[in-house]
């Protein structure tokens, strides 16, 4: 493919998460190379929020923001919107389509059943890596997966441990495939100094069970700062399990030193905690941890996913998940020694520096694009 500006469109279900984060970014920095981006999503459950998260993106889109029914597991809609999917690229005439999550790679491939001449690429962002592999939804995902490398161009995974996972339960893939972690924007690398009456430790996440929250709280019933006093810890978002937390902190007699916030951006609740906790029971290569290391606070997490590969020259560092034991001695050592915090922050952020940025990961996509 020559160097001509490129007609590209970006299949995802949900707007929302990480992986909408991912396709927004790449949208952006393609329409700023002079590229035309397109994006397909689902037309079943957008909401008021979704909408306001499309229509930001309308600026840089300029083959347009199209809707089809793409049913969570398998519905009418996997009859009807490949066929609609196909037909939209042959209209737009692109040169890409690349296929975000499990549905939004299904039916990107599917797109290549038709009369197109488009180079297809798919990124999983865990997707079918969660369907366990011994049950049936799990085999028969895998069994498509395996079916549909036949018309993927490349598999571009977001992390090594996202690649590990999908050789592990589908097999090595049979097409080119390449890990190309996603990025931070230049004005999230900015520091974010702590408020006065800064917490001990800052939480953003989902409040569910997932994101470690109950051990999380349980460590903190342990910690004390230096001077024998008791820590206390900021926790930011909302989710299914919030009552359930709420009960636990109360049990603990946590009341005074767990503060509960709500949704808000990531950076103003940075501010009000002075190091950052994600105390995950599994992820893939979750956004707050890069977040928080390039607003310069200390992290604690947990060795998941694709988290060593942020944490980088620091992830010896990382615990295992559910331990609240383990997490309590990381967040009283943090305390007690700030200066080796702060120095482990600086080599974390290099690290972040050097490798997660959008401009890298946008550069390297569109790499492979032309490369195809």
């Amino acid at each position: 493919m020559d160097q001509k500006n490129l007609r590209v469109l970006q299949i995802l279900r949900a707007p929302v998460g990480g992986l909408f984060r991912h396709v927004a970014d790449l949208t952006r920095a393609l329409s700023a190379n002079g590229h035309n981006v397109g994006i397909v999503v689902d037309s079943l459950a957008n909401d008021a929020q979704t909408e306001q998260l499309l229509t930001a993106l309308e600026a840089d889109a300029a083959l347009g923001i199209h809707r089809f029914p793409m049913p969570r597991l398998f519905g009418r809609g996997d009859l009807s919107t490949p066929f609609a999917v196909s037909a939209l690229a042959r209209r737009l005439d692109v040169d890409i389509i690349h296929g975000h999550g499990a549905k939004g790679g299904f039916y990107a491939r599917l797109a290549a059943y038709g009369r197109n001449t488009a180079k297809v690429f798919y990124t999983p962002h865990g997707g079918v890596l969660h369907f366990p592999a011994d049950k049936a939804s799990g085999k028969l995902f895998h069994r498509i997966e395996r079916v549909l490398m036949a018309k993927t161009s490349a598999i571009i995974f977001e992390s090594a441990y996202a690649q590990k996972t999908y050789t592990s339960l589908i097999g090595a893939p049979t097409c080119p495939s390449t890990v190309i972690h996603n990025g931070l924007r230049p004005g999230e690398f900015e520091p974010v100094p702590p408020l006065p009456d800064a917490a001990d430790f800052v939480f953003v996440g989902e409040l569910r069970n997932l994101k470690g929250i109950f051990p999380l709280v349980e460590a903190l019933a342990q910690v004390n700062r230096p001077d024998g006093s008791p820590a206390n810890l900021v926790m930011a978002g909302d989710g299914p399990d919030r009552k359930d937390l709420e009960q636990l902190i109360g049990q603990l007699g946590l009341g005074d030193r767990v503060k509960l916030v709500g949704s808000r951006p990531a950076r103003d609740v940075f501010a009000m905690g002075r190091n950052a906790v994600v105390p995950s029971l599994a992820e893939s290569l979750p956004y707050v941890v890069m977040e928080a290391a390039a607003a310069q606070l200390p992290v604690i997490s947990t060795r998941v996913g694709g988290i060593a590969e942020i944490f980088g020259p620091t992830a010896d560092q990382l615990i295992a998940p559910g331990d609240a034991d383990a997490l309590a001695s990381a967040m009283t050592e943090m305390l007690a020694n700030p200066d080796s915090a702060r120095r482990s922050m600086q080599a974390r952020l290099a690290h972040i520096e050097a490798g997660f940025s959008v401009a890298r990961m946008a550069g390297a996509v569109e790499a492979l694009y032309r490369n195809a």
